[in-house]
């Protein structure tokens, strides 16, 4: 039997390789202005290809260089585990937010979609 690992007969000069998909989201993510998102859907939608969990999976993977806060859930909800980082970011953008009931778990507010929802619109060049 071989010494060599499963996942150590990979091709090194693609190890840096961003996949076609995820810089097509990446591009999505940036050109989002401040103090508006758009979800993953959208994203998907604005693409014409794949859907909210392969945007989702991209921006997991490759998304901490670009405005990762600005592609969220369609319901407002804050990315758990990055909620505060998140906050931060879109008080300092000015983004719209609803404001926590006081029975809702850690008292979170979430994205005022309705407001902060863009559609691609204003100050997009096309479909890439």
């Amino acid at each position: 039997m071989s010494e060599q690992s499963p996942g150590e007969d990979t091709h090194e000069e693609y190890a840096d390789a961003l996949p076609e998909y995820a810089e097509r989201v990446l591009e999505v993510a940036e050109r989002i202005p401040p103090g508006r998102v758009m979800t993953y859907g959208d994203v998907a939608e604005w693409l014409e290809e794949g859907g909210p969990r392969q945007v989702g999976r991209a921006m997991s993977l490759y998304g901490g260089a670009v405005p990762w806060w600005r592609v969220v859930r369609a319901d407002g909800a804050l990315l758990p585990g990055h909620e505060l980082r998140a906050l931060a970011h879109y008080r300092a953008e000015g983004t719209p937010l609803k404001e926590a009931a006081r029975s809702a778990e850690g008292h979170l507010p979430r994205i005022d979609m309705r407001r902060a929802r863009w559609d691609g619109g204003t100050d997009a060049e096309g479909h890439t």
